[in-house]
């Protein structure tokens, strides 16, 4: 299956590094969709329909924090899940994230692997590839 994903980041180098990230690493997306910080997000989100959100949290007119808030406030929105991705590496600003309704957070520098494994573990797939098969391997008889 494939996922309509929106990156949401005030840099446009940082959203062009996150699509091919994700592109390389395997995840299966149908359309990609971008926003330079939460409010175009937020309209975008309100004419198209997104399987995913993955944000940056420092952003001007709304960070990602502030989005997620909105998002997790509308009925529809809410069932949309964010990653945040970013350089903020205090526990207290992770635990704002989770608290807050992320789906999960990744750190800046990211490899397509990490990107992969969570995105998939995240939209319900058993592996990377985005194949929810069970492999011989994995049958203990």
């Amino acid at each position: 299956m494939a996922y309509n994903v929106l990156i949401v980041d005030d840099s446009l180098p940082m959203r062009a590094v996150v699509k091919k990230t994700i592109m390389a690493s395997g995840f299966m997306v149908g359309m990609f969709y971008d926003a330079g910080n939460g409010k175009e997000a937020l309209e975008i989100l309100s004419r198209e329909w997104m399987d995913l959100v993955v944000t940056d949290y420092n952003m001007p007119d709304m960070n990602g924090l502030e989005l997620l808030s909105h998002m997790k406030a509308d009925e529809i929105l809410k069932t949309i899940p964010v990653v945040v991705i970013t350089t903020e590496g205090s526990q207290q600003r992770v635990r704002e994230f989770m608290e807050g309704g992320a789906a999960d957070y990744i750190r800046k520098p990211f490899t397509p692997e990490e990107i992969r494994n969570k995105l998939s573990r995240i939209m319900g797939e058993t592996d990377g590839t985005g194949d929810t098969r069970i492999s011989d391997e994995t049958l203990d008889f």
